[in-house]
């Protein structure tokens, strides 16, 4: 029986489900939804913020800040509240409003970009601000989980070993990219110790992650407007980007199976099925996808149908819009 005293010291490691029934093809999702902050984030930012401790940037009195689209805002603020800092979290417009609630829930101040940047769209404005503070004021302390490296050391230290526990003759693992922490500290640690592993990124489209063009993307978590610093896709055996109606049509899909998921899960799971179906030829393989989240924070979004025909147009429920396989770009 786990018993804490802090909101980061559980995570759980041991849930998936088997998604055959759902898909038509054998995939098993990881979830990390069930982590006591609701998601994936919150590993990275337990890492970030105890390194920070252990180097002496962060100490009693100064200001955590950061940019999030989300999640990882959440799980910032229940660490910050639970460990007695002051948290600054700048977002942007698309941020659920559920998430913002959550961070002041927790004591947080949340900052939100309403314009984006036309180079770097809201994640280059978000960043500006944040540097705008940390210019402002000598107590704010930036974790900048964009570069660093203690965001894919939390999945290298715990995420892919958890797997490789569950799997041990695993094929294939799908990974979500964002800040790519998740999908870099998997993918070391792949490569390190089950090289035959294929690891296949689910990208959104519109994001610039692997040097594919900006497009406005609406759903928050996957993706980016800026490269991640973090990526190195000589690690990446396969990308595959998932339109945003792709994403609600995968969560709804789930959704009437009983399973309420969030907007990076479907993303996850649409562009796993589609490598599947072209990859698979007839094989069983075995094969797990991340998935980052669940839905409760995407209840005025993904699952409501005015917004997401608001957004998307009348036709955005049909299937009409699956994801792409592309070859990684030359040269990059």
């Amino acid at each position: 029986m786990p018993i804490i005293s802090a909101p980061y010291e559980f995570n759980e490691e041991d849930l998936y489900v088997d998604l055959d029934s759902v898909l038509g093809s054998p995939l098993y999702l990881k979830c990390e939804g069930f982590n006591f902050t609701g998601s994936i984030k919150q590993k990275a930012a337990v890492e970030m913020v105890e390194a920070a401790e252990r180097s002496g940037a962060l100490a009693p009195g100064r200001v955590l800040v950061e940019s999030s689209s989300g999640n990882l805002g959440v799980a910032l603020s229940a660490i910050a509240a639970s460990k007695g800092y002051r948290f600054v979290c700048v977002t942007d417009s698309r941020c659920n409003l559920a998430s913002k609630r959550l961070m002041e829930a927790f004591g947080a101040t949340v900052h939100t970009v309403t314009e984006p940047f036309v180079d770097g769209g809201f994640l280059a404005a978000r960043l500006a601000h944040v540097r705008s503070l940390c210019d402002a004021d000598e107590r704010y302390v930036w974790l900048n989980q964009y570069t660093n490296a203690a965001n894919w050391h939390a999945h290298h230290r715990s995420t892919a070993p958890a797997v490789d526990r569950a799997f041990p003759h695993l094929d294939v693992l799908f990974v979500g990219a964002g800040t790519t922490g998740t999908l870099m500290g998997c993918a070391r640690w792949y490569k390190a110790h089950r090289p035959r592993v294929r690891i296949v990124a689910v990208d959104s489209v519109g994001s610039v992650a692997f040097g594919n063009p900006p497009a406005p993307r609406m759903i928050p978590g996957l993706g980016s407007g800026v490269r991640p610093p973090l990526l190195d896709e000589t690690f990446v055996d396969d990308v595959v980007l998932v339109p945003e109606p792709a994403t609600v049509q995968t969560c709804r899909r789930l959704a009437a199976h009983g399973f309420l998921f969030g907007g990076s899960t479907g993303t996850v799971v649409s562009g796993a099925a589609r490598w599947l179906a072209e990859h698979g030829g007839g094989e069983r393989l075995t094969a797990v996808a991340i998935s980052p989240d669940l839905g409760e924070r995407y209840l005025d979004t993904v699952y409501h149908d005015n917004w997401v025909q608001g957004v998307y147009g009348a036709g955005a429920l049909a299937p009409e819009h699956p994801p792409m396989v592309l070859p990684l770009p030359q040269g990059s």
